[in-house]
């Protein structure tokens, strides 16, 4: 097993997501720390920080020129840190001493490599939400087909009352909506520039740092948090946090899938399920099962990634290397979590005789409640419970259908009609209905 399996030649089609590994690769971080220092000259250019003319040259060569990460390597090694040995082959690559002393002025390594993490956050953040757009449509879709489709709701792993597929899967979807929302309202959080010199004052800009800050985050299309955050790591905490999140729902629409989908119950059927080695008949959820190991995964990285918030003073190495160490596989993991799921729910293919079996077992004791509460509409419900329970033993004891037994003993009822899954859905087909009209924008 590769030490990251995310970027195994073998491993990384079953748990690595490519679109958003780029994002994280050397090549995409050299180029997003060059787009910065490009864009940071160009700006102090304008405002008459540095000569017009040198501006000029470092942006365009931040644009053209080509710097291989392995010849950074043992440098960063040395520094702890890319951004010096990048500043002085930038610096070569130019050849011109006279604008490159122009380079990198006034700003320290933290606010490229920042800043570079948010303009590669901004592209990972745009296609996560066309993800869970795509996701939510495959679910409101699946749940409105569904709405009336009963079966077996189980609570502690023990049939409960009848409920609809359809419900269960506006289940699976509804914290979606809410993590869309939040993705939404943490985004202008985090897309933000970095902008602080050495120690987050900007002295070395003078009364013009501010300014620079302000134009540079227009420059990129980020945000200006208006100060420094060096050290405050609560944006990048809060986008793991809610990445444990969203990885978790699935992880728990996973869960149920590998129940649905066991042998003896198969409610469910997956579409293109693995094959087993040696047993020809088996048709193994390996999906569901990557969506769990993912939410499983990212619950443990979240909680490093809490720890990793805690710098000391204005700047703390070992706390910034854990975060590099974390944030990059979590996003990772975030990304084939989304992919994944995008594909497998429209593989999701219910079968309703199976579903209807789980309901009606030949006993009918899933009624069990709604005959209670039948009879507590003519006797105290202390009774009616204890009523019902006695029935419900007779029922195991004899084989006898619940419903047979109530005619028996409280006749005068259509006792078959109102315990029956259609009569008992309740608000299961109308909260499918409710999911998928606001998952597809109805």
């Amino acid at each position: 097993m590769p030490a990251a399996p995310a970027d195994s030649a073998l491993y990384r089609s079953l748990f690595g997501d490519d679109a958003t590994a780029r994002l994280f690769s050397d090549a995409a971080e050299i180029r997003a720390m060059l787009l910065v220092e490009g864009a940071l000259a160009r700006v102090q250019g304008a405002l008459g920080l540095i000569p017009a003319d040198a501006a000029a040259f470092i942006d365009r060569a931040s644009r053209e020129v080509m710097i291989d990460p392995a010849g950074l390597a043992a440098e960063t090694r040395s520094n702890g840190v890319p951004v010096p040995a990048l500043v002085d082959a930038f610096r070569k690559a130019m050849e011109a001493p006279a604008h490159a002393q122009y380079l990198h002025w006034g700003a320290t390594s933290q606010d490229i490599m920042d800043t570079g993490l948010t303009l590669r956050l901004k592209q990972v953040i745009t296609m996560w939400d066309q993800r869970l757009g795509d996701l939510l449509a495959n679910l409101g879709n699946l749940a409105r087909a569904h709405a009336d489709l009963p079966m077996a709701a189980r609570t502690y792993g023990q049939v409960a009352t009848p409920t609809s597929f359809g419900a269960v899967v506006a289940g699976w979807g509804q914290p979606l909506i809410r993590h869309r929302a939040r993705l939404a309202a943490l985004a202008p959080q985090i897309l933000i520039v970095s902008l602080g010199g050495a120690a987050g004052t900007l002295a070395a800009m003078g009364p013009q740092g501010p300014q620079v800050r302000a134009d540079l985050a227009r420059a990129l299309n980020l945000g200006d948090p208006g100060q420094s955050w060096h050290a405050e790591r609560d944006g990048m905490a809060g986008f793991a946090g809610w990445m444990a999140g969203v990885t978790a729902t699935l992880g728990k629409m996973a869960e149920d899938l590998i129940l649905l989908a066991q042998s003896g119950i198969g409610e469910v059927a997956l579409a293109g399920a693995g094959a087993s080695s040696t047993m020809p008949q088996k048709q193994n959820p390996v999906a569901p099962s990557v969506l769990v190991a993912l939410a499983r995964q990212s619950a443990g990285l979240a909680a490093i990634m809490q720890g990793a918030a805690l710098h000391r003073q204005n700047r703390d190495g070992a706390a910034w290397f854990t975060e590099w160490l974390t944030l990059p596989q979590m996003c990772i993991s975030t990304g084939a979590a989304l992919a994944l799921a995008v594909d497998l729910v429209p593989r999701i293919v219910p079968q309703p005789a199976r579903m209807l079996a789980g309901v009606e077992d030949g006993l009918g004791l899933i009624h069990a409640e709604a005959l209670s509460f039948a009879l507590a509409g003519h006797m105290p419900r202390p009774e009616a419970q204890a009523a019902v329970k006695a029935l419900c033993r007779e029922a195991m004891a004899t084989g006898q259908p619940l419903p047979a037994l109530a005619g028996r003993d409280f006749p005068g009822q259509d006792w078959g009609a109102i315990l029956s899954a259609e009569a008992q859905l309740g608000e299961a087909p109308a909260q499918a209905r409710t999911f998928a009209a606001v998952a597809l924008g109805d």
